[in-house]
Parts: C-alpha cells; sequence; structure tokens
C-alpha cells in the first residue's frame, strides 16, 4: 500500500471517529417553557400528566380543541345532573376569545371548576373575571439587579394561606425569582380569595367563585413543570394547589400549546373532504399544465413591413413629364397665374383683382413694400403670358422666377 493510501485511510479514520463523537456526544438541556405535556425537557409538563390520574384517581383527557368547540355542545345541553369535569391549563400565557370566554363561563357557572397557571392573560378574560397582573418585581428592584446573575441568584419563597394544607404541603417553598415574574391583583369589586402569596403578601393564586363553580388563577405556571415537581423543596406547592380542585375528570388543554391535532397545514380542510381534495388536485393539475403549455415565451416569425412607396412624387413627375412633351405651355401659365391672382386675394384682402386697373397697382405696390415700377413689371409679364399664342420654356421660367421673387419680397 502507497503512502497515499495510508494517508487517506488515515483521514477517513479521522472523519468516522468525528461523527461519531457528534452523534454519541450529549445534546445541551433545552431550557425553553413549552408546557407541553409531552416534553420531558426542565419547563416540560410531562411528570405532571403522567401523575395526574395517580393523584386525582381520575382519567385525564387531552384537549386540543378551543374552548368554545370543547365546551360547545356541553355548553347547550348541559344541565345540572350532567357529570363535572375540572379544565386545566398551563401555560406561559393565557389567550382565548370572547366566545371562548363566555363559553368557560357558562362551564363554570354549572358547577365545574377551571385551574389555570399563567403569566400573562388576555384583556377581556381579566376585565370578565375582575383580576389584572402586575410584575413581581418592581422596576426599582430590576434595576437594581446589575446583572442577570444577581436575578439567577434571588429568589421569592411563596407560601399557602391554608394552615393544614400548608402543614401537610409544606409552609415554604423557594422559587428564583426569574420563574415568578408576576403576581395577581383582584378588583375592588371581585369576590376573590387568596390562597397563596409570597412573603410580603402578594397572591399568586387565587380562587374566584362564578355561579356554582370556581376559577383558580396562578401567575406561577413553572411550579408545575418537570423541574419544580421533581424538586423537593417545591414540589408541594404544586400539588397543594390543584388539591383545591375536586375530585373529577380532568381535561388537559393542550390546544394552546400545540394547536389541533392532525394536519396544521392550511389545506387541512380541503384534504378532509373527497370533493374539496379532488378539485384541488384537478385544479393543481390544470395550473401545471397551463404553465407547461400556455405561460411559456411565444416565439413567431415577426413580418417585415416595408415602407409605403411615395407615390405622390411618381404622379407629380408623371404629370410634369406629359406636360413638358409638348411646346406650349400656356396652360401651365394660365395656371400658376391663376394661383398667383388667388394668393393676392387673400394677402393683400383685394376682392376685384383687375390687374390693369391703375389704383389697384398703386395699392398693391404699397401694401407690399415694393416700387411702382416692379408691380408694372410684373403685370407686363403676367400679360405676355396670358396673350401670348404660345408660351415656350423660357417665358414659363420667367414667369415662374418673375412671381416667385414676389412672393419672397412681399411684405
Amino acid at each position: 500500500m502507497t503512502m497515499f493510501r495510508w494517508y487517506l485511510v488515515g483521514l477517513l479514520a479521522l472523519f468516522g471517529s468525528y461523527v461519531a463523537v457528534e452523534y454519541y456526544r450529549p445534546k445541551p438541556l433545552d431550557w425553553s417553557p413549552t408546557y407541553l405535556n409531552k416534553d420531558k425537557i426542565p419547563y416540560g409538563t410531562y411528570v405532571l400528566y403522567q401523575v395526574l390520574p395517580e393523584v386525582f384517581g381520575q382519567r385525564v383527557q387531552q384537549v386540543r380543541l378551543p374552548v368554545y368547540n370543547q365546551l360547545g355542545e356541553d355548553s347547550a345541553q348541559t344541565t345540572l345532573r350532567t357529570p363535572k369535569h375540572n379544565y386545566l391549563f398551563i401555560n406561559q400565557s393565557f389567550t382565548i376569545s370572547k366566545p371562548d370566554t363566555r363559553a368557560l363561563l357558562r362551564y363554570v357557572a354549572r358547577g365545574n371548576d377551571v385551574f389555570i397557571a399563567a403569566e400573562q392573560f388576555n384583556s377581556h378574560f381579566r376585565d370578565t373575571l375582575g383580576f389584572h397582573t402586575a410584575p413581581f418585581l418592581s422596576r426599582h428592584k430590576q434595576h437594581q439587579a446589575r446583572t442577570a446573575a444577581d436575578l439567577l441568584t434571588d429568589s421569592v419563597t411563596l407560601r399557602l394561606l391554608n394552615p393544614q394544607l400548608a402543614h401537610a404541603a409544606g409552609s415554604r417553598f423557594r422559587y428564583p425569582v426569574l420563574n415568578v415574574t408576576s403576581r395577581l391583583l383582584l378588583d375592588s369589586l371581585t369576590r376573590g380569595t387568596l390562597l397563596a402569596t409570597d412573603e410580603q403578601g402578594r397572591a399568586v393564586l387565587v380562587r374566584i367563585p362564578h355561579g356554582r363553580g370556581n376559577f383558580y388563577l396562578s401567575s406561577v405556571p413553572a411550579a408545575f413543570t418537570n423541574y419544580f415537581v421533581l424538586q423537593p423543596h417545591t414540589e408541594g406547592f404544586a400539588f397543594a394547589a390543584l388539591s383545591y380542585l375536586p375530585a373529577r375528570p380532568i381535561w388537559w388543554d393542550e390546544y394552546q400549546k400545540q394547536g389541533r391535532p392532525g394536519e396544521q397545514s392550511l389545506l387541512r380542510v380541503l384534504l378532509e373532504h373527497d370533493a374539496l381534495r379532488a378539485a384541488y388536485y384537478l385544479g393543481s393539475v390544470g395550473l401545471m399544465l397551463f404553465l407547461l403549455f400556455e405561460a411559456k415565451r411565444r416565439q413567431r416569425i415577426i413580418p417585415i413591413l416595408r415602407p409605403l412607396p411615395n407615390t405622390t412624387l411618381l404622379f407629380a413627375s408623371t404629370v410634369a413629364s406629359l406636360y413638358r412633351q409638348g411646346s406650349n405651355h400656356a396652360l401651365i401659365a394660365e395656371k400658376k397665374i391663376s394661383l398667383f391672382q388667388e394668393y393676392l386675394r387673400s394677402r393683400f384682402q383685394e376682392p376685384t383683382l383687375d390687374l390693369n386697373d391703375e389704383l389697384l397697382r398703386e395699392r398693391i405696390a404699397q401694401k407690399a413694400g415694393m416700387p411702382r415700377a416692379r408691380i408694372d413689371a410684373l403685370v407686363r409679364t403676367i400679360n405676355f403670358s396670358l396673350t401670348a399664342p404660345s408660351v415656350s420654356d423660357r417665358d414659363l421660367l420667367l414667369l415662374s422666377k418673375t412671381l416667385n421673387e414676389f412672393r419672397k419680397e412681399a411684405k
């Protein structure tokens, strides 16, 4: 084996080793807050979703529909005898539409309970229930934290206000301040009960009764994630908060985090129905055929259009040749004199044009700005051409020259 091949084998071995190391290298831990019930990362909710059936002794059903769709038929037909449920929402923000809010209120008013853990709530829902949220840390304290490391090391201690529950689950729960970002503030007219606060009495878990049921609101969704549920010093808070819910079947909302199940593309409505799907495919094929055969650039021969011949000049040349074939140009002289007389009428405003009239000659001389002798010579040339029995080439040229010079020199 030559030296080059040994080098080649060594390079391939190094490349294979690099690929193996990259493939088996531990992946960096994902700290993004997803709150998905399938995520086992620190800020997923896989652990809580798996242990809830055992904790409540009830079935936990995942919901991938909007609130109105989930409760639509139920809200219209539900009676007081219909089995009740607990509706559970855990997400970084809680946003529902006005129809969803109305459906959720009717659902709770009939005796069901809703537990919502989120840092932010949409304004319509807040105004309907009569509460709002505020940052946990004031701007002054945020300004005092010079670096992100200060916020990482700082912590907030939460406590349960129910003495029996605090005795069973624990009295103090310490969380990083970055995971407790907002607090709940009830409006003055809202009938609510504080269930958990920090050491300064700022609420993070409240109960708002509505009809026969209750809304439970928590501003610390991180407390229900895998990381804090598995930590010995914080696990009690999540289960203590959920212990306010009665033992009923639970609907676990995943619609606000994962959307509808199955196909999520914009074409899912078209693809769900046979007729629409066939029309979509037929339209797509037709569009492709049109693009293939009709939309391409058409190349065709552009015919050469020759310019039309100027027959006017040809006609004038032919007529001139006919006139020049004869030796008498009296007819041409007569036509030129007629055109010249028309010129005098329009140019000098003379309705009657008798060139033998002395007064007319005098007026033309004055209007044209020429001496009277020049006008008399012009009249003599015209009279000669009109009275001569024959007009030769020379006479015609002289007449034409005399008339043209008068036109050029007349003012």
